[in-house]
């Protein structure tokens, strides 16, 4: 089999734009599988396997019941319909009692881990090894190939192997190798699973079942969301216990960073604005940082360097450095822009500063997708200062909307943002700028580079006409994956 062919592939995940959406793995999920499908070189079809939460009920376009189906005593209706944005095939999986419940897909309204998350995902991965199997419910469709994205979906190559005997290769796509799904092993037998394979060589981590140590340990193929990413999780810093495994996988491994949907994402077209700008026609830009000033309450100032901030307010993210640096920045003239929510203490420390500099701090809690294109494109600058990120898609959005990031040298983020120098300015590839070390010192110094160099308005024009002209797209994101399809069904 060849992807000339008619390529079969069963892309299975826990959440997809726009259907439902917590992070950057419902991006990827909604993004890929339609840069695929669009490529003239990829001859099939996708479908996308996914959890029937009521968002996704409710916004499944043509949605026909094709199948009742009991797995691990879950009695689940199958449910054929299309993406709201596209052509694209789903199959969402509907079982009330499961997915259909008030909070978010993984916790509850208090952010809380649902306590049956175990089944709620073990039943994904079942019904995902199902449809690579021969008692599949789609009588006339058996994938030559699944996609299985992050802990969620980990089960899915494990039960493939050891009880549904499936020829369908698997590649498993580790997103975010923090998140392992880590269970009692009370949920073994619960789950199906062969006792047996409770070993070292096997589901076994650390006394717990690991999803994702599954998926790492029987997928066919494994990936990452960046290069850079793929080597750092096979070191003791980032690999979380399971570099050990990485490492004896590292020929199986391979890194392919993100792209973005540049049809949602583009300054020149994005709804979202005031007004809409370009490389060619960057000016627009400064009526979208005035509109930002004025809905978000502070001091409408062209001349405020005005910083932004859209993210999970975690420990990974590095945000917990910014309260102390930027009653200083703030004296210097600067403003920000955040929206965000995670940590308590952290929403807290930012939310003081607000109250404390109305005019030049702008804090909102949760996310919302019109204010956070507006923060994108109105702010100058976006700080991005994780301590570990896998891809990171907030970035990209920053070179594609004139918004240099100030990153740290990790991940995605080292493989996407290029710092300012002598030499990166003079050959055009300057697009942002790197912190070294991850710290708050480290990070101020970084940032007020950043406000000096702004000040040029010549090398920053340069510098935003660097990243808004790099191809960011998934099309060459799509091109990487069809050709790791070709070597999964290939056998190298």
């Amino acid at each position: 089999m060849t992807c000339e062919n008619n390529l079969r592939v069963l892309f299975a995940t826990s959440e997809a734009h726009p259907l439902i959406k917590t992070g950057g793995l419902a991006d990827v999920s909604g993004a890929l599988p339609k840069a695929l499908s669009q490529l003239k070189q990829f001859k099939g079809d996708i479908k996308i396997l996914i959890p029937g939460y009521s968002a996704v009920l409710a916004k499944l376009k043509s949605p026909q019941t094709f199948a009742n189906i009991e797995v691990l005593g879950q009695n689940c209706t199958l449910i054929a319909g299309k993406m709201p944005d596209s052509s694209l095939d789903v199959i969402a999986i509907q079982n009330t009692a499961l997915y259909e419940r008030t909070g978010g897909p993984y916790s509850d309204g208090n952010g809380m881990d649902w306590p049956d998350n175990a089944l709620r995902f073990a039943v994904l991965s079942r019904l995902a090894s199902l449809l690579c199997s021969k008692n599949s419910p789609l009588k006339n469709w058996q994938p030559d190939l699944i996609q299985c994205n992050d802990w969620q979906t980990g089960l899915a190559p494990a039960y493939m192997k050891l009880v549904d005997k499936s020829t369908t290769k698997s590649i498993l796509s580790i997103h975010n190798l923090a998140f392992q799904g880590c269970f009692d092993t009370s949920w073994i037998s619960k789950l199906a699973l062969p006792v047996a394979q409770y070993q070292i060589d096997g589901f076994e981590y650390y006394g717990q079942l690991s999803f994702l140590k599954a998926g790492i340990f029987y997928a066919d193929k494994l990936c990452t969301v960046s290069p850079t990413y793929a080597q750092e999780i096979q070191t003791e810093k980032f690999g979380f216990g399971m570099q050990g495994l990485l490492k004896a996988r590292s020929g199986d491994l391979t890194g392919i960073l993100n792209g973005i949907d540049t049809q949602e994402w583009n300054p020149a077209t994005d709804m979202h604005l005031i007004k809409n700008y370009s490389n060619s026609r960057i000016a627009g830009k400064k009526a979208v940082k005035h509109a930002l000033q004025q809905h978000l309450g502070l001091q409408i100032d062209a001349a405020a360097p005005l910083l932004g901030i859209v993210s999970r307010l975690t420990y990974q993210k590095g945000l917990d450095l910014m309260p102390e640096i930027m009653p200083k920045l703030i004296q210097q003239g600067c403003q920000f822009a955040i929206l965000g929510s995670g940590d308590k203490a952290l929403e807290a420390s930012f939310n003081t500063l607000a109250e404390h500099y109305p005019a030049q701090v702008s804090m909102n809690t949760g996310y919302h997708e019109h204010l956070s294109h507006n923060i994108m494109a109105g702010c100058d600058m976006f700080v991005m200062p994780s301590r570990f990120e896998p891809c990171g898609l907030n970035q990209l959005y920053g070179l594609a909307y004139g918004t240099p990031p100030i990153v740290s040298l990790t991940g995605g983020l080292a493989d996407s943002v290029r710092d300012i120098n002598e030499l990166s300015l003079k050959n055009n590839t300057a697009t942002g700028f790197v912190v070294k070390n991850v710290n708050s010192a480290s990070l101020l110094v970084t940032i007020e580079r950043a406000i000096n160099v702004w000040k040029d308005k010549k090398i920053w024009h340069q510098i935003q006409k660097n990243g808004m002209q790099r191809n960011i797209s998934w099309d060459s994101s799509a091109i990487n994956y069809l050709a790791l399809y070709e070597k999964t069904l290939s056998n190298n």
